[in-house]
C-alpha cells in the first residue's frame, strides 16, 4: 500500500504513562513514538503485561482513575495535542473522529441501556440526529458490522447478546461517525478462534470501505501479519522494534522479537512436540531496571540494566533498541 505523502495523521512522541498509588508512581509505558499515516494500519504487538492497552488508553485519556497518570509527551492529531488539550475538545474527538475499540465489550457497553440507544447517542452527541433518526442510523450500522436481526438486536440489551455480537456493537459505535482514526485494542480478546477471524475480517472490511486509519493492539503476531502495514514490538513499558510487517518479520533484530516470533505455532512441528515458549517472565513495572529489560528478564547482570539502550535506525523504515546483548545489527 502507498500512503498519503501528507504529515502523519497520528503522530507520537515520548509518550510516558504511570499508575499513582500514594506516594509510589509505577511506570507503565516510557518514551513512545510511532506515526500512523492516512489509510495506514500500525500494530502493537507484545506479551499481556507489556504496556500495549496503556498507550492506546493514554492516547485518548482513558486511563484508570484516579490512578493513571500520563508524565510527558506529545500526542499531535491534525497537530493538535491530544494529551493537553482541554477536556472538552477532547470529548468532541473522541467518537467522531477517533474511535475506540475496547477490549471488553462486555465493559465497554451499558447493561441498563438497550443496543439502539446506545450507538443512536453516538450520533445525537457527535453528529446532532433527533432521537428517530439515531435510532434507524444505529440499525443501518448494526447491518453494517453483520449483526444478524438488526432490527431485533437494537431492542436487546447487552446480556442477551453472545460475546461476538457484543464486540460487533462496540465496533458500530465506534465506526458510527465515520471516524479518521480507529484504535482497536485487543477486539478479539476471549472470542473463539471463528469468531475472531470474523471480527478481523470485517475491520478489514470496513477499513477498506472508509479509509480510516487504525491503531491495533493484540498479543498475537499472526493477526498483526495479516491486519497491519507497520509493527510496533513493544516490551516492558517500551518499543523495542518497529517496522514495516515484512520487513519486521523477515529480519528481526531485538531478541525480544525473535523470541516472539519463534514461538509460533508451526503446522510442521511434530505432534506433541513441546509448545515454544520466550524464557523467563516480564518483570513487574515497580521493579522495571531503567536498562534492557530483557537483559533483566534473561537474569543477566552489568552495564546493560544501567541505562536505557539507544533506539537507532537499521534502515529508513526499521528501528530497535540497541542494546548489544539483545541486538543483531549484523
Amino acid at each position: 500500500m502507498i500512503f498519503s505523502p501528507d504529515p502523519p495523521l497520528l503522530k507520537v512522541r515520548n509518550l510516558s504513562s504511570a499508575y499513582v498509588s500514594g506516594h509510589d508512581i509505577v511506570p507503565v509505558v516510557e518514551n513512545v513514538c510511532f506515526d500512523i499515516f492516512p489509510g495506514q494500519c500500525v500494530g502493537i504487538v507484545g506479551e499481556s503485561g507489556c504496556g500495549k492497552s496503556a498507550v492506546a488508553m493514554s492516547l485518548v485519556r482513558l486511563l484508570p482513575q484516579p490512578s493513571g497518570r500520563i508524565l510527558d509527551g506529545q500526542a499531535l492529531f491534525h497537530g493538535e495535542d491530544l494529551l493537553s488539550m482541554p477536556v472538552k475538545r477532547l470529548r468532541s474527538i473522541r467518537g467522531s473522529q477517533i474511535g475506540v475499540i475496547f477490549q471488553e465489550p462486555a465493559q465497554a457497553l451499558n447493561p441498563t441501556r438497550r443496543i439502539g440507544d446506545q450507538i443512536a447517542e453516538v450520533l445525537m452527541l457527535h453528529r446532532g440526529l433527533g432521537e428517530q433518526d439515531a435510532l434507524a442510523r444505529a440499525v443501518e450500522l448494526l447491518e453494517r458490522v453483520q449483526v444478524a436481526a438488526p432490527q431485533r438486536c437494537a431492542r436487546d440489551y447487552p446480556h442477551a447478546l453472545s460475546g461476538g455480537m457484543r464486540q460487533r456493537v462496540v465496533i458500530a459505535c465506534a465506526i458510527a461517525c465515520s471516524p479518521e482514526l480507529i484504535i482497536a485494542d485487543e477486539p478479539t480478546t476471549a472470542l473463539d478462534v471463528t469468531v475472531q477471524q470474523q471480527i478481523l475480517s470485517l475491520l478489514r472490511e470496513l477499513r477498506r470501505e472508509s479509509g480510516a486509519a487504525s491503531l491495533l493492539i493484540s498479543h498475537d503476531l499472526s493477526v498483526i501479519a495479516q491486519q497491519c502495514d507497520t509493527v510496533c514490538v513493544m516490551y516492558a513499558g517500551r518499543i523495542v522494534e518497529s517496522a514495516p510487517v515484512q520487513e519486521l518479520y523477515s529480519n528481526p533484530c531485538h531478541a525480544y522479537t525473535r523470541a516472539l516470533l519463534a514461538a509460533i505455532l508451526s503446522d510442521s512441528a511434530p505432534r506433541k512436540s513441546p509448545l515454544p515458549t520466550l524464557p523467563g517472565s516480564i518483570p513487574a513495572p515497580r521493579d522495571y531496571t531503567p536498562g534492557c529489560r530483557f537483559c533483566q528478564r534473561l537474569g543477566r547482570t552489568g552495564d546493560s540494566l544501567l541505562t536505557p539502550p539507544p533506539f537507532v535506525k537499521i534502515s529508513p523504515t526499521h528501528r530497535v533498541e540497541a542494546c548489544p546483548l539483545c541486538t543483531n545489527l549484523s
